[in-house]
């Protein structure tokens, strides 16, 4: 009896350990309580903060004042999207970081690009479950840290072992 619930326990564990790491993913509100905006240093506030595979940016901002472009690094230079680029236009975008590298995004509507200083560009790293990765506790970011998921697995362990004896 006791070697079947052993068994049980090293095939929940697996699987309670696939499915938690995609809640660590963060969720960073561009622009923090100022949200995507004209005349706001974007460089600034992405400066401390680590963007990884399968965290969020929510561009959040009045419908129909602006919209976010993804383009590559010249058009982020030039503040010129590439043909086809569709806008999102929501006024509350969310983007999620797919896959590792660099990250550019700009606002197209006038000149808040140009001139008006709003776009935005990172640098994504591959996902991982190191402390590293956790939103300081200054930042806006939401989620789960590493340590959170180590201690749910901890948890979810001392739990079973409860029920087992």
């Amino acid at each position: 009896m006791a070697a079947s619930n052993y068994l049980m326990i090293f095939m929940i564990l697996p699987i309670v350990a696939i499915l938690v790491p995609s809640s660590l993913a963060t969720e960073f509100v561009v622009g923090d309580d100022k949200g995507w905006t004209i005349n706001f240093d974007y460089q600034v506030w992405a400066q401390g903060k680590e963007f990884h595979v399968g965290d969020k940016l929510v561009f959040k901002y009045t419908e129909n004042s602006h919209n976010v472009l993804k383009v590559n690094g010249t058009g982020f230079q030039d503040c010129v999207a590439p043909a086809g680029t569709e806008a999102l236009t929501s006024g509350n975008d969310i983007i999620t970081l797919a896959t590792p590298g660099r990250k550019w995004y700009i606002c197209s509507v006038s000149k808040h690009c140009e001139v008006r200083n709003q776009n935005l560009f990172i640098t994504v790293l591959p996902q991982t479950l190191s402390p590293a990765s956790a939103p300081s506790p200054t930042s806006s970011a939401w989620g789960c840290s590493a340590t959170a998921y180590r201690g749910w697995i901890v948890a979810i362990f001392g739990i079973l072992m409860m029920v087992m004896f």
